[in-house]
């Protein structure tokens, strides 16, 4: 293809549209350092506030919580790469609550997959880690190899979890990310009531 065929010319992107990216992303990189310590911060401190005077049960269903919270945010950042948009702006154009939403999930899709992956997935993680080290603190006996299993445990379940989690979000990514736009939908709709 030559240089003067306007096909060519199209998809050739400017130095300055490369230089607007790169600031661009590493504007969003230094926003999501406060951000990550926020939430990392809240998290934390909920389930460690979670786990005091609380019973074994109880403790392992934090744990369980903590887990699946990461999946499930993984499942979406996963699904914001697969789905479509032009269902959903057949939607919007019928005035469905959420449709409008979820467009914005999609033409954010790199921004939301990193934060639901990177920054919410990856606090998770760590968040359960923690919270199985409480656990086998409070064990009435201690055992090096049990407390080995445990953390093993919680680990298998994270990867073996988001792993599923990655097929089915592939499968019904339109479907994820509208009821992840329906959800917005509700709390910015609840937001406006209160107000």
């Amino acid at each position: 293809m030559k240089d003067g065929d306007p096909v060519f010319e199209k998809t050739k992107k400017s130095p300055t549209s490369k230089k607007h990216t790169k600031k661009s992303n590493l504007s969003w990189a230094l926003w999501m350092l406060p951000v990550s310590f926020a939430l990392s911060f809240c998290f934390n401190g909920f389930a460690e506030y979670s786990l005091q005077g609380v019973g074994l049960v109880v403790a392992f269903f934090i744990l369980g919580l903590v887990v699946l919270l990461g999946i499930v945010f993984d499942i979406l950042g996963v699904a914001t790469t697969s789905a479509t948009d032009r269902p959903l702006h057949a939607m919007a154009a019928r005035r469905v609550n959420g449709a409008k939403e979820a467009i914005w999930l999609l033409q954010n899709t790199e921004k939301v997959a990193s934060f639901c992956n990177d920054v919410v997935g990856d606090i998770a993680s760590i968040i359960s880690g923690v919270t199985a080290a409480v656990i086998i603190t409070r064990l009435p006996f201690q055992n090096f190899w049990f407390s080995l299993t445990i953390t093993a445990l919680v680990a298998g379940f994270t990867v073996s979890g988001k792993a599923l989690g990655k097929g089915v979000a592939v499968t019904y990514s339109n479907n994820i990310v509208f009821a992840a736009g329906k959800t917005i939908y509700f709390f910015k709709y609840l937001f406006k009531r209160k107000k």
